[in-house]
């Protein structure tokens, strides 16, 4: 992927950059029926954050350079995960848990 246009269904990528670009599809996840009804996750893509739904969003980020990604449960910001998203690259999907009891939550 590489000009301007992000795919449909795909969050585009808002910052300056006109190098190559990739999709990035987080699958958001909870062992807790009653957060996932009530509390939003956020997701943080090189520092601009997104309130999204539980469930597989995507996003378009730079494939040849590193993103900054983070994911929280909005609130008290329990269960925060984050990475580096290191080029070169192509599409990737990654998982995020949380066990919103423990305040635990995992990028993988």
């Amino acid at each position: 992927m590489s000009e301007q246009q992000a795919p449909p269904g795909v969050i585009p990528y808002v910052e300056f950059h006109t190098g190559e670009r990739r999709v990035l599809t987080v699958h958001l996840t909870s062992g807790n029926g009653m957060l996932t009804s009530k509390v939003p996750p956020v997701v943080s893509i090189d520092g601009r954050q997104y309130v999204v739904y539980w469930g597989s969003v995507s996003f378009e980020v730079p494939a040849d350079r590193a993103v900054h990604l983070s994911v929280h449960v909005e609130g008290a910001h329990l269960g925060q995960a984050a990475t580096a998203l290191l080029p070169p690259g192509g599409a990737l999907a990654l998982t995020y848990r949380t066990d919103y009891l423990s305040g635990v939550g995992s990028l993988g």
